[in-house]
């Protein structure tokens, strides 16, 4: 067993060298200031456009809005939970988390002294033309230890630093994630909705091609005794020719849309949960919540995530400070030896080394200072980083809240326009039968409703599409259900 006060000499010496105190040279850390308004407030030809207002009472925040309440179309709902399950660069961001944790361990671990235990024997043989006794001798040896090798005590916070700088890097891997995870909740569901609206135009073309096509085969008779000219035969063809061509089209629109779906999903799509045609966005996306100050954004995984990054850099600054002084380390270890595995137990077996060290930078070609200007240069590049992060996002909110203000417009203008072109080719369809209007007023009522349909389609999944956007830029997405605001943030404790 080790000599009990070998032990101690050694133990005592690790905790004193855990516990010595060091000086942190790393600059102050003081959050950037928002290089962006107070709020979102645009003007077109004088007029508020878009204005961040006061809220109403119990409204909640986009990143607190659960995505489930969020999106209410259960199908959605189930096609989002594959992908939150399968998609593989969710999976990538979660393994470069556990990555940057188990680096964070390591260089934390640095900080500390490592102990190990030792045990030895050896033996030898002289023989006795060598040996001074004129007889051959052997000799054994036998030893335990323990002891501490080369740790580095950390007086000016160099290995401090470098841990806290793995520690942000972990971090900004957990936001990364984060931002990944909203980012894929978002696209699935625009995704599934690009989907929908390219049923409903294939859908509308079908129709339109079947209804022209039979159209066009009384056309056919008609002419043949007399009573439609070769002329509206061959529109009435060309028409129908051109509603085929767009069937072709969004035939192969719609396969490449169940592709794209089944890539952010990571696995095939139920058939079940796919949709037939665009829902109507009052059954599927409740308003996004309004009148938010730009200060939300600080709160988005990918501006934490440059934060992240900058912190870092303000402690690789003190761990190049550091390396300015010398480095001081030590190396101890005590136990027992003796000739024989009995000895060892016996009193005055003990033996003990230490052997301190200290390492000065003289001279190294100017190496150190350009490793520290290296640093703070890396730190500045880091704060544009940060601030250009706060103005990316808020341009994407401001950008979505632009394009909100007047969609409910045009929308309603659309719906007016494509109902008045229903109308209109009615009434020009019945002129033609009753041989008072040629085809020509028929054909070119027919391409403006089929027109007119096309875009209300087309400006219905804008208008759900920008509801998503905007839920995603002021930070929704994360949470399945909705969360009080003390537990929307992230957890920031170091990784275990």
């Amino acid at each position: 067993m080790i000599h009990e006060k070998h032990l101690r000499t050694v133990l005592a010496l690790a905790l004193s060298a855990a516990l010595a105190g060091c000086a942190n040279l790393a600059p102050d850390y003081a959050q950037p200031a928002a290089p962006v308004p107070a709020s979102w407030s645009q003007q077109v030809d004088g007029k508020p456009l878009v204005t961040s207002g006061s809220r109403a009472a119990g409204e909640i925040d986009a990143d607190q809005l659960g995505w489930r309440e969020f999106f209410l179309d259960p199908r959605l709902q189930q096609v989002i939970a594959a992908a939150l399950e399968n998609n593989r660069d969710l999976r990538v961001a979660a393994l470069n988390i556990e990555k940057a944790r188990a680096e964070y361990r390591i260089a934390d671990a640095d900080r500390y002294p490592a102990i190990s235990a030792t045990g030895t024997s050896s033996a030898s043989r002289t023989p006795a033309e060598l040996s001074t006794s004129g007889r051959a001798t052997v000799t054994r040896q036998q030893s335990v230890t323990v002891g501490i090798s080369a740790y580095e005590l950390d007086f000016f916070g160099r290995l401090k630093n470098l841990s806290d700088a793995a520690l942000e890097t972990y971090q900004y891997q957990v936001e990364t994630r984060r931002s990944t995870h909203i980012s894929l909740v978002a696209e699935v569901a625009t995704a599934w909705l690009t989907l929908a609206s390219d049923r409903e135009r294939l859908k509308l073309a079908q129709d339109t091609y079947a209804s022209q096509s039979r159209t066009f085969e009384l056309s056919q008779r008609s002419h043949e005794i007399g009573t439609v000219s070769g002329v509206d035969l061959a529109s009435q063809e060309a028409t129908v020719e051109s509603a085929r061509a767009d069937v072709a089209s969004y035939t192969s629109q719609v396969a490449q849309d169940l592709n794209a779906l089944r890539l952010l999903v990571g696995t095939d799509v139920d058939a079940a949960l796919l949709p037939g045609g665009l829902p109507e966005t009052a059954s599927v996306l409740p308003s996004t919540p309004s009148g938010l100050p730009s200060a939300v954004l600080l709160r988005r995984p990918d501006v934490l995530a440059a934060e992240h990054t900058l912190k870092s850099a303000n402690a690789d600054i003190g761990a190049a400070r550091a390396a300015f002084f010398p480095s001081i380390s030590l190396t101890a270890d005590g136990g027992t030896a003796s000739r024989t595995l009995g000895g060892l137990f016996k009193a005055g077996s003990g033996s003990w080394s230490f052997v301190p060290s200290i390492s000065l930078p003289i001279f190294n070609a100017g190496s150190l200072r350009a490793s520290l200007d290296a640093a703070k240069i890396t730190r500045n590049i880091d704060v544009a980083n940060y601030e250009k992060a706060i103005q990316t996002a808020f341009r994407e909110v401001a950008d979505a809240l632009a394009v909100r203000a007047t969609l409910d417009q045009q929308l309603d203008a659309q719906g007016k326009a494509t109902a008045a072109s229903d109308k209109a080719f009615r009434l020009s369809e019945a002129r033609y039968k009753n041989g008072i209007d040629s085809y020509l007023t028929t054909l070119v009522a027919q391409r403006t409703l089929y027109s007119a349909q096309q875009t209300l389609i087309s400006l219905r999944l804008t208008e759900q599409s920008n509801r998503i956007t905007l839920y995603k830029v002021l930070g929704g997405g994360w949470n399945e259900q909705t969360q009080p605001a003390s537990a929307s943030a992230a957890d920031k404790g170091a990784p275990s």
